[in-house]
C-alpha cells in the first residue's frame, strides 16, 4: 500500500488488547460491521490474519503477537503528540534562556526591574540583551529572537505586537540653565545649544522636525549616538537635550550632585508607542508567553514610575 491511513494503527492496538471486535468497536465508538471491515484492511495492509477464530473469540497469530508491543507504543506515542500539551508552568524549575532585541536606552532604563523580575519567578531563567543596528525580521521568525521592544514603524504581517506604554519627546537641561528662568517658547529653545543622540549619525530628529514646521533652526555642535550620552553631556555643560520620557530614571535628588531638570516642549510633537513584538511561532508556547507578559506588566510599572 503507498499510502497508508495511520488510524489503522490505533485500531489495531485496541484490536490487540480486547481479542474482541465487538469490544474493539465499542472503545472506538464504531459500529461492529464497520470494525470488521478495519480488520479486514489491517489484514491487507500486514499480509497476515492478524486475529483469528478460537472457539466464541478471535486470538493473535504469531505475527500480531510479535507486534503487540511495538503497536502499543507506537500508538501512545500518537496519541500523547495529538493531545493538547499542558500548560502548567513550574517557573521554579524552568531553564531557559530568553533573548530580547532592543536598543541601549531601554536597557538602561528597564533592565534592572527586569532582571529583579525574572530572577524572583524564574531563578534559572537567563536574560540575554541584543541590540539592533536593524530591525529585520528574519531573526524573530527563525528564532534567534524571543521578542522586540521599540517603535515598531512597519512589520510583517504575520509578527504579533502588543503595546507597552505610550512615550513623548520631554526637554532636559542641567540644573540652573538659563532657559529655565522664564517661559520655555519655540523661539528661544531654538537659541540654545544642542546635544542630540542619533544612532544614524544624521543631524535630524524630532525636535528638529517640529522646530523646522514652526521656520525655527536650532544650533548643533554635538550628536552622540545615544540618549544616555546626550544626558550624560547635557549635566556637565550648557548644552540641552530632547529625550523620551521612558529614558528619564527615576530622581533621587540626595544622591545627584547636579540634577538634570525636565522640562515640557513648546513645540508641538506627536506622542508614540513602545511595543513587544514578536513570531507566532512562539505564540502559544507558555514559557513564552509567561516571559513576554513579565515583560509587558514590569515595563508599564517601571514606565509609570518615571
Amino acid at each position: 500500500m503507498n499510502d497508508i491511513d495511520l488510524n489503522l494503527l490505533i485500531a489495531l492496538d485496541v484490536l490487540l488488547e480486547e481479542g474482541s471486535v465487538t469490544a474493539a468497536a465499542k472503545r472506538l465508538n464504531l459500529s461492529a460491521s464497520a470494525m470488521s471491515r478495519t480488520l479486514k484492511r489491517l489484514r491487507e495492509a500486514t499480509g497476515d490474519p492478524l486475529l483469528v477464530r478460537a472457539g466464541r473469540g478471535l486470538v493473535p497469530t504469531p505475527h500480531a503477537s510479535s507486534l503487540r508491543d511495538r503497536v502499543h507504543e507506537l500508538a501512545r506515542e500518537s496519541r500523547s503528540i495529538l493531545r493538547p500539551r499542558p500548560h502548567d508552568l513550574d517557573l521554579s524549575t524552568l531553564e531557559r534562556t530568553f533573548t530580547l532585541r532592543t536598543n541601549a536606552s531601554f536597557v538602561e532604563r528597564f533592565s534592572v526591574p527586569l532582571v529583579n523580575a525574572i530572577a524572583e519567578a524564574a531563578p534559572r531563567v537567563c536574560l540575554r540583551f541584543v541590540p539592533k543596528p536593524t530591525k529585520a525580521i528574519e531573526p524573530l521568525r527563525d528564532g534567534q529572537l524571543d521578542l522586540e521592544v521599540g517603535v515598531i514603524e512597519t512589520t510583517a504581517p504575520e509578527l504579533l505586537t502588543r503595546g507597552l506604554f505610550q512615550d513623548r519627546f520631554v526637554g532636559v537641561a542641567g540644573q540652573g540653565h538659563a532657559l529655565l528662568d522664564d517661559a520655555i517658547t519655540p523661539q528661544r529653545l531654538a537659541a540654545c545649544r544642542h546635544v542630540m543622540a542619533s544612532p544614524s549619525g544624521e543631524f535630524t530628529g524630532p525636535m528638529e522636525q517640529a522646530l523646522s514646521a514652526l521656520s525655527l533652526d536650532r544650533e548643533f555642535g554635538v550628536i552622540v549616538p545615544g540618549f544616555s550620552d546626550a544626558l550624560r553631556i547635557a549635566r556637565h555643560t550648557d548644552r540641552i537635550t530632547l529625550v523620551p520620557h521612558s529614558c528619564l530614571m527615576p530622581v533621587r535628588r540626595h544622591e545627584d550632585p547636579k540634577p538634570l531638570v525636565m522640562f515640557e516642549l513648546p513645540a508641538p510633537i506627536d506622542p508614540f508607542t513602545i511595543s513587544a513584538l514578536w513570531h507566532p511561532r512562539l505564540g502559544a508556547d507558555p514559557a513564552h508567553r509567561w516571559f513576554r507578559e513579565l515583560v509587558i506588566s514590569t515595563c508599564r510599572a517601571a514606565y509609570r514610575e518615571t
